[in-house]
């Protein structure tokens, strides 16, 4: 970036341009993954859409990169790119509740706690998530789903409106009535069609959920999976739980009897009436007793943000997903092997439900491919010494490549890692990829907009 451009930023924003002259820059590039090591011009910290507006202007006259931070939760570090601008919202962390209307307009640079601390005040919530430090912007944007998708749907399915900034600096606001066909490509085409700076979500009714979690030895996993792929899809919508393989941390909950165990189990959520929850999870004695049972009622907030501490900011990480709609004998079987393998304390396996309410919108009504999906999976090596980058990665592509094949054959585009190729989105979106290309055409037809998991423009017809 020459000098000249530099000030120009400067001089427009209100908020800081930070480059790799200034004391604040390591910070300001550094990734959630620590795998991801790049180096921006300039980290542009924007405090409203004008800043946003201001910025994308000046870096698309200047030629450069682009790339957008939202909450900077992305995987495969798609927030940052290599000599080019990232247009940071980070700064824009701000949620108002209408409790009469049930809505929430959220400012883009908020996290999944801004969103979930100001609409429990009024015993309400949206589907997001587990995580409470994740951005709802990449989350949204990607679909979303998380402990209330059974019961809710996914969290673009809430979304009732998106102010956004295009490639040429307009500012537009998409809704069912207001460009529909940039609204329909926001609800799960990722990050490809402009940078949201707000986004209005109708909000639904929870407060106090019971969390459950049932663990068991992992030479139980065969029958703990076969239970569980015929007890989840026919259970109550008020009852999400999600698989897990994982090394039990030195924590609470947990018994130090079983710290730093490997076993298998679900993670519940079970909104309702406290006596229906509690007999909703009578059955998981079915399998066989769990080896660690808890459960408690909580605020919904709390029980979004119990995993924050595990993990936060600066561990290894490499990923890889793919939609499920039955999970075999064969599949089992993949996985009753890959767990026994987990190379470090922090690497999972999470197959999270996405049917339910998810499936009560018709195929064609978002950018979401996979209506038809009962889980999303994820393999995920996670581990805080960089020296064991190779293990974990090594461990998830084996993992992923075995289960692949018993697969839908696409994944959830948020947990797409690095180095994927041009088929694998194409086959997350099915045959909505096309109609994804046509709307990139009409917003962005040079790609501005590419450091993402890219849908290119199709063809001017």
């Amino acid at each position: 970036m020459d000098g000249t451009t530099l000030q120009g930023i400067r001089t427009a924003l209100r908020g800081p341009v930070i480059t790799a002259e200034d004391a604040a820059y390591d910070e300001a590039r550094r990734a959630y993954n620590a795998m991801i090591d790049r180096r921006p011009a300039a980290v542009v910290r924007c405090r409203d859409a004008g800043d946003v507006r201001d910025a994308v202007t000046a870096v698309r006259e200047a030629g450069l990169e682009i790339a957008v931070r939202g909450g900077a939760h992305s995987g495969p570090g798609l927030c940052l790119v290599d000599d080019g601008v990232t247009v940071d919202l980070s700064p824009m962390r701000a949620v108002r509740v209408d409790p009469v209307e049930r809505t929430a307009q959220v400012a883009g640079g908020s996290v999944l706690a801004d969103l979930d601390h100001a609409a429990h005040a009024f015993g309400l919530g949206v589907p997001a998530g587990i995580v409470s430090t994740t951005g709802v912007a990449g989350l949204t944007l990607g679909g979303g789903h998380g402990h209330l998708t059974r019961k809710y749907g996914l969290t673009a399915d809430s979304l009732l409106s998106a102010d956004v900034v295009l490639a040429d600096g307009e500012f537009v606001t998409a809704n069912e009535r207001d460009h529909p066909d940039l609204f329909w490509a926001l609800r799960g085409g990722g990050g490809n069609f402009g940078v949201v700076t707000s986004f209005t979500f109708g909000l639904h009714p929870v407060d106090t959920v019971l969390l459950g979690i049932t663990l068991w030895p992992l030479d139980r996993i065969r029958e703990v999976l076969r239970w569980y792929r015929e007890f989840l899809p026919q259970a109550p919508n008020d009852v999400n739980g999600f698989f897990a393989e994982l090394t039990v941390p030195p924590a609470p909950p947990f018994p130090e009897e079983i710290h730093g165990r490997k076993m298998c189990g679900v993670v519940w959520c079970v909104t309702g009436e406290p006596a229906g929850a509690e007999k909703a999870l009578a059955a998981v004695d079915e399998p066989g007793p769990p080896g660690f049972r808890f459960t408690a009622r909580m605020p919904y907030p709390v029980v979004q943000s119990m995993f924050d501490e595990l993990m936060p900011a600066g561990l290894q990480w490499y990923w890889r997903g793919d939609f499920f709609d039955r999970i075999t004998d064969e599949a089992v079987e993949v996985h009753a092997e890959y767990a026994q393998r987990l190379p470090t304390g922090l690497s999972t396996m999470h197959l999270y439900p996405v049917d339910g309410a998810a499936h009560q919108v018709a195929p064609g009504d978002t950018a979401w491919a996979y209506r038809d999906a009962v889980w999303s999976g994820i393999v995920a090596g996670i581990d805080p010494d960089p020296a064991n980058a190779e293990a974990i990665r090594q461990w998830c592509v084996e993992y992923w490549e075995a289960l692949h094949p018993h697969s839908m054959g696409g994944g959830y585009v948020n947990f797409m890692g690095t180095g994927e190729s041009q088929g694998r989105v194409r086959a997350t979106y099915r045959d909505h990829y096309d109609r994804l290309a046509d709307v990139k055409r009409t917003y962005d037809p040079g790609n501005f907009f590419h450091a993402n998991q890219n849908i290119a423009p199709s063809a001017p017809s």
